[in-house]
């Protein structure tokens, strides 16, 4: 069932900025336990952050940083120029969703979302007045008088934001709150807090494991594994243009071609792999002699039974809808993924069927080890 959200024909009175977030050689230690290695971080005000990575590569850990959750073991932390790093939670300029929303069980929607401005003490008048705006803004202005238990898990999650936003935060921090969404409706709730975001202008940083969760709302993307910084970029550069084979495997379904460079011209270069040996772009300086991984998106794979290109034989096919995998072996000397539109009347290939697989060689890129 598809669900309409609203997105800006509604605006609160005042429309907050969002804060330059600085985090400056900020670590966390337990014991001996590294969770985050000293990270440097420069966010413009109004950015949409996401924090990717598997379970225990330290994004949480960020989060509750600089939500105040857990003191650093170093640096410092700074939103909108002011010095956050020693301010208690109630003192920050900062709000968050969680993942179980953390909603009052015995307290109306209305009063879920009203909380944070009763316990700051504004006039009850006030309240009411900014609670209505903001639960037209979310699409529940009907389920004022509601208890969280009869709404459904999205409504939940958009009276955890309401809740958030009505504050008028700095920094808007999301610990994977739509992790318990179903596939529909996460989808929809990532559109919807695209929109609130945009129409805020609140920075928002937005913890989650899910790729392409984080290539749908993020303008840009902070990638880690093991408590370290793998890649700092947008979404786009991050998914052409991978800096660690980490960032290449973690994105999509890239070909690795493990291999050593053996020539280098100006920002291309050669390869030699088990598969042959091929021209790359080499946008993070490979040189001679280094070991590398031909990157190589499926998607720019062609398949083709004529001539030209490496020969392989198909030993898989994947329909997903509107899109084909093809897996390929070539000569026994590893293999190719191509992805493509399907073909709505019948499929193309089958089974030990002998095609050829070439790409453009500027949709090659060297990562290094």
């Amino acid at each position: 069932m598809s669900i309409a959200f609203p997105l800006a024909q509604h605006a609160m009175e005042t429309t907050p900025a969002g804060a330059r977030l600085e985090m400056e050689s900020v670590s966390k230690r337990y014991g001996e336990i590294v969770a985050l290695d000293p990270l440097t971080l420069d966010v413009d005000p109004g950015t949409f952050l996401s924090v990717l990575g598997p379970s225990g590569s330290g994004k949480t850990t960020v989060l509750r940083l600089i939500g105040g959750f857990t003191a650093p073991s170093s640096g410092r932390i700074r939103l909108g120029g002011q010095d956050i790093t020693d301010l208690p939670i109630f003192q920050r300029p900062s709000n968050t969703v969680f993942q179980d929303y953390a909603l009052f069980p015995h307290l109306s929607v209305a009063a879920n979302v009203g909380y944070g401005l009763s316990v700051r003490g504004r006039p009850a008048g006030e309240i009411k007045h900014k609670v209505e705006e903001i639960l037209a803004v979310v699409g529940l202005e009907t389920m004022a008088g509601r208890a969280p238990a009869q709404l459904s898990g999205g409504q939940r999650q958009r009276v955890a934001l309401a809740r958030a936003l009505i504050c008028e935060p700095k920094i808007m921090l999301l610990d994977e709150p739509l992790a318990a969404l179903d596939a529909e409706l996460r989808r929809q709730m990532q559109d919807f807090l695209k929109s609130q975001q945009r129409r805020t202008g609140i920075t928002f940083l937005f913890v989650t494991h899910d790729q392409q969760e984080a290539i749908g709302v993020s303008d840009l993307i902070l990638v880690m594994q093991k408590g370290r910084v793998e890649q700092v970029a947008s979404p786009r550069e991050l998914y052409y243009r991978p800096k660690t084979l980490f960032v290449a495997g973690f994105f999509g379904e890239n070909n690795l071609l493990p291999g050593r460079v053996v020539a280098v011209s100006g920002t291309a270069a050669q390869i030699e792999t088990a598969m042959g040996r091929f021209k790359a772009e080499n946008p993070h300086g490979c040189k001679v002699g280094d070991q590398a991984s031909l990157a190589i998106r499926p998607e720019t794979v062609e398949l083709s039974p004529a001539t030209g290109g490496l020969a392989g034989t198909v030993t898989d096919i994947s329909f997903r809808g509107s899109a084909t995998c093809v897996t390929a072996d070539i000569g026994g000397r590893g293999r190719l993924l191509s992805i493509g539109p399907s073909d709505r009347h019948e499929p193309n290939w089958q089974p030990g069927q002998a095609i050829r697989l070439g790409w453009p060689e500027t949709a090659a890129l060297l990562v290094p080890y």
